[in-house]
């Protein structure tokens, strides 16, 4: 009976590899919710575009929504995204116009403090679309997220450097305005504040919760909750009748409960996680390296590029990067799966390494000549292959979900690594600053960044060949 049972069990297994792989017909995208995605996208990345050419995005943002991003993605698995994601929306609107009135430092640094850490939106945005879609058609949303950053890359920087001083830049028209000369970033701060409150309309009046997220916000229940497990006494007095019927009104508003944090933290996430903090320290760690590199003068090892050359160079690359992965990514993911595309793009990583000191050398035996500039566009177009790493951590972080109900908390993790990573990642490019001081190795800095390449390509071995392979076995 043993030996007949051991045959039942692995002829299925060993027979399994033969067997044609079932093709599930892509699902269609639900352009009637996925829409109001990308708007809230690219309000979102308004903000930040539009802040650039007169404030550098500094730590007094980045550490609160670090801080508070896994709070507010976990809410959202609790009350529901569309609370959290409008809490998130007015504050960028209240926030930027707190900055474009402000006349003292201290005031705006409050306002990006208060702006950080009331803005869930990074982690929000992902579990939002990850709601209204499924294993077959999440690629193709991906494709399109880069849209929504590209045209505020162009609009943001517009909007920013032309409205900033309005009154000494077109004194014909504001000159007369002595609220403009007394707030002379209040124009400028009005387009995102202006674009945030639209998009809050519409979220509150078109958006619709997914089926998995609780459909009304029991916020109260929350807070009473909470303060009941603060309260020794009041945990111990509850009636066991009280406990089921607190167990019976909550499993009727939410589909399905949210699970505690530590039963997150299962291997999975936190595989998941250490991949996405280690490709996204070393892709925002060489982004910053390009900004340093393109400025620094040739003989420090750099290109010695000015200003407009290197706006149109980011400018350009950022436009490529959105239509490149809008007309690819899912074809190639269809045709090579998420682990290929991501290990490719990992891999790429490590010519671009190396076309540094390159395209320093021909610098300085050719100038800024065609066969600099072919260098640097093709050390772009590797780059464009590196950014898709990031739509593919996505596919896995929601196969690593331990449940649906469970995806806010999952995202909010990975994206509290995501934040610290980038709260580092500006000091990853010190080491290119150190590097060229004399009597230092001038390769350091691209050392530093190829052991940073490998160790991410190591951290990925323990990623499935596929996130499907994850869902199965939930």
């Amino acid at each position: 009976m043993l030996t007949r049972q051991d045959d039942i069990e692995e002829t299925p297994l060993l027979q399994q590899p033969e067997q044609p792989i079932a093709v599930k017909a892509r699902t269609p995208l639900p352009w009637d919710q996925f829409w109001i995605i990308l708007v809230l996208h690219f309000s979102h990345s308004l903000v930040f575009k539009t802040l650039a050419p007169f404030t550098p995005q500094h730590l007094s943002y980045y550490i609160p929504q670090t801080l508070a991003v896994l709070y507010w993605s976990r809410l959202s698995d609790r009350i529901g995204r569309k609370p959290v994601i409008l809490t998130a929306a007015f504050t960028l609107a209240t926030t930027m116009l707190w900055f474009g009135l402000s006349r003292t430092y201290l005031s705006l640094l409050l306002s990006r403090v208060i702006c950080g850490a009331f803005n869930g939106e990074s982690s929000i945005i992902k579990s939002m679309m990850m709601d209204i879609t499924d294993a077959t058609n999440l690629p193709k949303a991906y494709g399109y997220m880069p849209l929504p950053s590209m045209l505020a890359s162009i609009i943001g920087p517009l909007a920013g450097g032309s409205l900033s001083r309005p009154a000494d830049r077109f004194p014909g028209i504001f000159g007369q305005s002595q609220l403009l000369k007394t707030y002379p970033y209040l124009l400028a701060c009005t387009v995102p504040a202006l674009c945030s409150t639209i998009v809050w309309l519409v979220l509150y009046f078109r958006y619709k919760e997914a089926s998995s997220v609780p459909t009304r916000a029991p916020l109260w229940e929350a807070i009473k909750q909470r303060f009941s497990q603060w309260s020794y006494a009041k945990r111990f007095a509850l009636s066991n009748n009280a406990l089921l019927s607190s167990e019976e009104a909550n499993s009727e508003e939410v589909p399905s409960k949210s699970l505690p944090l530590r039963a997150v933290l299962t291997p999975k996430v936190l595989t998941v996680s250490a991949n996405s903090g280690v490709v996204t320290l070393f892709v925002f760690g060489i982004g910053k390296l390009l900004q340093l590199f393109y400025a620094t003068p040739i003989e420090l090892g750099g290109v010695s590029l000015d200003p407009p050359h290197i706006g149109f160079i980011f400018a350009t690359g950022a436009f490529a990067d959105g239509i490149f992965q809008l007309l690819f990514y899912a074809r190639l993911h269809d045709r090579l799966g998420a682990r290929v595309i991501y290990m490719a793009g990992l891999g790429s990583g490590i010519p671009v390494i190396i076309l540094f000191p390159v395209i320093n050398a021909l610098t300085r035996a050719h100038g800024m000549s065609f066969i600099v500039w072919f260098a640097i566009g093709v050390q772009r177009a590797l780059i464009m292959i590196m950014d898709m790493c990031f739509p593919c951590i996505g596919l896995f972080v929601r196969a690593a979900a331990p449940s649906r109900a469970s995806i806010g908390a999952t995202n909010g993790i990975v994206q509290l690594v995501n934040g610290v990573a980038r709260i580092i990642a500006p000091g990853c490019a010190v080491v290119f600053s150190y590097s060229m001081q004399e009597g230092r190795d001038a390769w350091l800095v691209y050392y530093f960044y190829a052991v940073l390449a490998f160790v991410a390509i190591g951290t990925s071995m323990a990623l499935p060949r596929d996130p499907s392979l994850w869902e199965e076995r939930q």
